[in-house]
């Protein structure tokens, strides 16, 4: 039960809690529509609930409870209690009714019914949860008939969360959960910090709202912008630009604000790509404190991808900006915030998210700025098209008065070929070089286009139109499924409904074969053994696709496929531009010069990226709520198209701002 709520105790225990509230906000400063919160949650909690307190969660508003029966069978109380409030309200179990892990464990073995088939257990002492990990979770859900989520919890004194097991256990994800557990206290102690800032009282009724360009405006790369009222400073993404060779040009310009660290309120993030939080480690590094806001597999994606980067940074001989340490502080700083739920993230903006299509957990971020004053929408990088992985992007918001929107194929001639054509296209490029015995290397993201590339060989292999031959993965892309696999409610409904209620996994398949380590990587160098090799990273600026791309560009049989974007000044942008000798970096530092006399073929059509004609579709959706447009990460070229045609099409003024400019919104 995820509602909206806030913190207290009853008469004895609420003292404290009233003290504080005293001090933070006197009746007399509170804005009308907060005055009366904490006497209304009181007065609307009968006395079966058994409250014993309320604290505050970050955004959110923590009831315990000593009698969780109660309201997991009564939640009309708790829901009436957010439309009066407009708070985020979640249950919690009193910490004096929990009993003791492995008590807890036996109990939960028990009741599971053995047809689930239980993997395992993960207790979160800071929010009282208890995760149980089955493989088939449809017969665990409230409704079963065998499986009683108010029973149990009455039992055990802990909260249900039901989960899928995946095929494989993501390392990253049981590295989080074990490092929120030993950082159980600090992040409490956090999370009660976070919401005194949030609910304090505000200090001006007056609304204005700037945007800061400070990375992404007039080319692809180091994304990062400021969104500030006289009351909120919020950094929205904070990413690194890979292409680039200097650090005025990697880095977001944080340089041209004057305000300190101390004073963001937030950081929001769109999506776990690198050129949207590869300096998010960085900002921690460097003193900043606050929350960090993302989707719920937005954070070990970026986790492991921010990890990742440290790896191919020291195969370079190049010192990283950051080290894992500073990851795992981004880990204990961050809120998941699941898409379509309301949070307030500062005393004057409230924060939705929504699907953006673009990669698992990817997201288009909604504020709302005062009481109403301002709705301003960050597209981040979209698809608005629907793909195997992912619905496509979420368009219908209340109201947009301003939108942010992505431009990377901003031209009119950038129009991406169907879905079907763009598989025909796939599979003749890979049956072709297999039966002239090649190999066909395919640099790839490990987030998202790994997976989708995976199940169209997997479905044109088994349907016998396309060859069968090996395929190995390398890098992060195991883990990447795996993530995948533990959140299936952020796929496509097919794929979401096969995962959890049918036996029938998509990411694991017969003819796919990990590379675990690089002493593994004889078998797909072999000679004379067509096969498909899939590697990170997706612009060749790193990973093991690098090995593979020496051994594989100077034999003409051979093919590089690109599926994603390559961004100027990157290898895949030099090796796709014709490029017929590259110099590349070997082992030990040595500069080695690589012939490239292999086929190569880019197909747009895998992009998780809009086209033109999408991304003009998408802004027409949009159309009647909105003032202005405003486009970013894109070539200037392309972001300059774009928001021509925005202005020719829909009457409506439509800027490309470049970096460091600062725009009025309202």
């Amino acid at each position: 039960m995820d509602s909206v709520y806030w913190p207290m105790n009853k008469r004895k225990q609420l003292s404290n809690f009233s003290d504080l509230m005293q001090k933070k906000q006197p009746p007399k400063e509170l804005p009308p529509s907060s005055q009366n919160i904490m006497a209304t949650i009181l007065q609307s909690m009968p006395k079966e609930a058994s409250i014993t307190k309320i604290e505050y969660e970050g955004p959110r508003i923590a009831l315990y409870t000593n009698s969780p029966r109660y309201l997991l069978e009564n939640n009309e109380t708790i829901s009436k209690l957010v439309n009066i409030i407009k708070k985020r309200i979640v249950i919690r179990t009193d910490e004096s009714i929990r009993k003791p892990e492995d008590e807890c464990r036996k109990i939960i073995a028990e009741c599971v019914p053995e047809e689930a088939n239980l993997q395992s257990t993960l207790f979160d002492t800071s929010t009282g949860e208890v995760s149980i990990e089955a493989k088939r979770p449809w017969l665990l859900q409230r409704n079963a008939k065998e499986f009683n989520h108010a029973d149990l919890t009455e039992k055990i004194g802990w909260r249900l969360r039901i989960r899928k097991a995946t095929t494989i256990p993501s390392r990253t994800i049981q590295t989080i959960n074990s490092t929120l557990k030993q950082a159980s206290a600090e992040r409490s102690k956090q999370m009660k910090q976070v919401g005194d800032d949030i609910f304090r009282p505000r200090l001006s009724q007056r609304t204005e709202v700037s945007l800061h360009t400070l990375g992404g405006f007039g080319q692809v790369g180091r994304s990062s912008m400021l969104l500030s009222t006289p009351e909120s400073k919020i950094l929205v993404d904070c990413g690194i630009n890979p292409g680039a060779r200097s650090p005025m040009d990697s880095y977001p310009r944080l340089d041209s604000l004057d305000i300190t660290l101390d004073e963001l309120d937030a950081v929001v993030i769109g999506h776990a790509h690198l050129d949207h939080t590869g300096f998010l480690p960085a900002l921690c590094k460097y003193g900043y404190k606050g929350p960090i806001y993302c989707s719920e597999p937005t954070l070990p994606m970026m986790n492991l991808i921010q990890l990742d980067a440290i790896k191919v940074a020291a195969a370079q001989g190049r010192t990283p900006m950051y080290a894992e340490r500073d990851v795992k502080q981004v880990m204990r700083q961050t809120i998941t915030l699941p898409y379509g739920t309301v949070t307030d993230i500062s005393p004057d903006i409230k924060l939705v998210l929504a699907n953006a299509g673009h990669i698992l957990g990817s997201a288009l971020c909604h504020f709302h700025i005062g009481n109403g004053d301002h709705n301003f929408v960050y597209s981040g990088d979209i698809k608005f098209g629907k793909s195997i992985l992912f619905e496509a992007a979420s368009w219908n918001f209340p109201r947009v008065e301003t939108l942010l929107i992505e431009s990377t194929y901003g031209l009119r001639e950038d129009v991406q070929p169907t879905r079907q054509q763009v598989e025909s296209s796939f599979i003749n490029a890979v049956n072709n070089t297999l039966a002239d015995g090649g190999k066909v290397l395919i640099p790839i993201p490990a987030v998202g286009r790994a997976q989708e590339i995976m199940m169209v060989i997997d479905h044109y292999m088994k349907s016998g139109e396309m060859v069968e031959a090996p395929v190995f993965t390398e890098g992060m892309i195991s883990e990447a499924s795996a993530i995948h696999e533990s959140y299936p409610e952020y796929l496509a409904r097919e794929l979401k409904q096969k995962i959890l209620e049918t036996d029938d996994n998509p990411f694991d398949s017969e003819y796919f074969t990990n590379i675990e380590h690089a002493d593994a990587r004889e078998e797909p160098m072999r000679e004379n053994s067509p096969c498909i090799i899939l590697a990170t990273s997706g612009m060749l600026e790193g990973g093991p696709v690098l090995e593979y791309f020496k051994n594989i560009a100077p034999d003409p049989k051979n093919k590089v496929v690109f599926v994603s974007y390559q961004v100027n000044g990157t290898l895949g942008r030099r090796v796709l531009d014709g490029s017929k000798q590259v110099s590349m970096l070997g082992k030990e530092g040595k500069v080695e010069v690589v012939s490239v006399n292999c086929g190569v073929e880019k197909l747009d059509g895998f992009s998780g990226h809009s086209d033109y004609n999408q991304l003009m579709s998408f802004v027409q959706r949009l159309r009647p709520k909105l003032r202005r447009v405003l486009v970013n990460h894109g070539e200037r070229s392309k972001s300059e198209n774009l928001a021509m045609n925005i202005r020719r099409t829909f009457k409506l003024p439509a800027h490309y701002p470049q970096v460091q400019e600062a725009i009025k919104l309202f």
